[in-house]
């Protein structure tokens, strides 16, 4: 039988005003409604209601887990330099990392994710191709020392993720592995509730091959990714590859001419100032990869996505050029740089083909130069895509106009095949009597970050609104606040909970009913019952938090109504 959790007992306090530092609809309402507490920048308590949602969502996520045949295990969160810094992301993630010292000065980390810790335990545990194949997952805290820590459980420096591995003998194994995988993440987020989305990926620091995200659409999302109308394409707007035709023929330029343009150290004042279109301009962002100035040029109305530039030249560390930069290398012309007679690599979009004119940067002060001819007046190291993709850009796969969209990650998928493996030597005996090389699949799901994507995409105006597989209980039960109300509401709970049914009973003494109303909306139950104006005849009001419907019915329909 199911228990009865009563208001009067429950660690939450509600609030009826925002927390100063919300930005999100789900900071918001996760606060006011008594499920988390900030601890610390970043870092989050749960209390009891959103200890109960978040359960619910791992609950849900291992038996689907399991349905698949993977296997639950718990690995440390307090992990050994050593491995990380043999598959080398111990300086790949650089600041994302949390690291400490023991005592002996041994160096340790904080876990961020665990494919080097999963490969090292199957090296241990599987000798033959007989114990192949293999999933495993866990559902643990992991960390990540997050540079502006925003949004509540968005984006926390503390978070809680199911992550999951493959190890089989074969590329198809593995291609199965996955494919189990994307399956049970499809039922996972149906069950729990949620809008998604699957996208193209990259696997940046991960590694691998093929890759998908799930992605939950939301205002407060701070992924991007693009969807066709038209055809079935989505992906990670990083993901996003273009096609471009070089030109059909030759066309003749004149000479290169120097232009004397003061103050237009932007591409909007020398656009304005010439008369020209920006997009006939080339923008040239000076940034450093390990260090090295290299210059990334694209046409003057489009943007550098510096993640994108990142994914392709990763693990290459990228950033922007500094003021002391620009000191130290005096023929680097801040505001007035042009790829023509520089000394540092160039890499260039797709759009710079050779034969393409420009007006760009004469690497002069107040000087620009136009007729600058890709191919003629300066070479391209390196062609990749990098702008910044656009509302309305061509689908990669029909070429119909894409729409932008703001999401969620809740999920990655990835094939990372034998890097790892590789790493640590990974090797079973196959059925030939000769080592055999792992490959390897790694999945996530952020639990801890699911509950705030389904705080965004179901609450309304006036508080939280769970899906009933995940919600911290079936049934809150409200007692206006007369004595005979408190009884019938208690009766009533005692009825739904032998039913089999969770329920909240607000049963507090000296409350007014317009606040217990107040908090049963905040808190987003399911179902409202209320043992109200009719507690007499023993008819109670029964209210479907999502919809809105009210029903006054008897105590004994309404149990067995919501029983149903």
């Amino acid at each position: 039988m199911s228990q009865v959790q009563r208001m009067s007992r429950l660690m939450a306090k509600t609030l009826r005003d925002d927390p100063a530092d919300a930005e999100t609809l789900s900071h918001k309402l996760l606060v006011r409604a008594g499920y988390v507490r900030r601890t610390s920048a970043g870092i989050w308590s749960w209390l009891p209601l959103g200890k109960k949602v978040l359960d619910n969502i791992s609950r849900v996520v291992r038996e689907e887990m399991d349905a698949i045949g993977a296997q639950e295990v718990l690995l440390p969160a307090l992990l050994p330099k050593e491995p990380y810094e043999a598959s080398g992301r111990w300086d790949e993630y650089g600041d994302l990392l949390f690291r400490l010292k023991d005592r002996k000065g041994a160096d340790y980390l904080l876990g961020p994710t665990h494919e080097e810790i999963f490969t090292q335990l199957v090296k241990d545990q599987c000798s033959s191709y007989k114990d192949l194949p293999v999933m495993l997952y866990q559902i643990q805290t992991k960390y990540r020392d997050e540079a502006r820590p925003r949004s509540g459980v968005l984006r926390g420096r503390e978070f809680q993720m199911k992550d999951s591995y493959s190890f089989d003998t074969t590329d198809e194994g593995l291609a199965e592995s996955y494919a189990l995988h994307r399956a049970a993440y499809q039922k996972i987020f149906a069950r729990i509730g949620l809008d998604f989305r699957i996208v193209s990926a990259v696997s940046g620091a991960m590694g691998g091959s093929a890759s998908e995200e799930f992605l939950a659409p939301a205002a407060a999302g701070e992924d991007t990714f693009v969807d066709c109308p038209n055809c079935d394409y989505a992906a990670n707007t990083e993901a996003v590859t273009f096609t471009f035709t070089p030109p059909a023929a030759a066309v003749e330029h004149g000479p290169v001419e120097e232009l004397d343009t003061p103050d237009t150290p932007t591409i909007e004042t020398l656009a304005a100032h010439l008369g020209v279109p920006a997009s006939a301009t080339l923008k040239n962002l000076l940034v450093k990869i390990d260090g090295e100035i290299t210059a990334v040029g694209v046409p003057g109305d489009r943007e550098v996505d510096l993640g994108k530039l990142g994914e392709h030249l990763a693990p290459a560390v990228v950033e922007v050029v500094t003021a002391e930069d620009f000191e130290e290398r005096p023929d680097l012309v801040r505001g007035y740089v042009g790829p023509q007679g520089l000394k540092i690599r160039y890499i260039a979009d797709p759009r710079i083909a050779t034969g393409t004119a420009w007006v760009t940067g004469a690497n002069k002060p107040d000087t620009h130069a136009r007729n600058v001819v890709a191919g003629r007046d300066f070479e391209v190291d390196d062609y990749l895509d990098v702008v910044v993709v656009e509302e309305g850009d061509p689908c990669p796969s029909c070429g119909a106009g894409l729409k932008l969209d703001r999401a969620i990650e809740i999920g990655h998928i990835f094939q990372l095949g034998r890097k790892y493996a590789d790493t640590f030597q990974l090797d079973v005996l196959g059925q030939q009597g000769k080592p055999v090389r792992v490959t390897m699949g790694s999945y996530g799901i952020g639990v801890s970050r699911a509950v705030a994507a389904l705080a965004e995409q179901s609450a309304d105006d006036k508080g939280l609104c769970w899906p009933r597989e995940i919600a911290p209980a079936d049934v809150h039960v409200v007692a206006a606040g007369k004595a005979l109300q408190t009884e019938l509401a208690l009766d009533v709970a005692e009825q739904l909970a032998a039913a089999g049914l969770r329920v909240l009973v607000d049963e507090r003494a000296g409350v007014s009913p317009g606040v217990k109303f107040t908090d049963a909306e905040l808190m987003g139950v399911p179902h409202i019952v209320v043992a109200g104006r009719r507690a007499a005849e023993g008819v109670v009001e029964l209210k479907d938090r999502r919809t809105g419907e009210k029903e006054e019915l008897p105590v004994a329909d309404a149990v067995a109504r919501l029983r149903a």
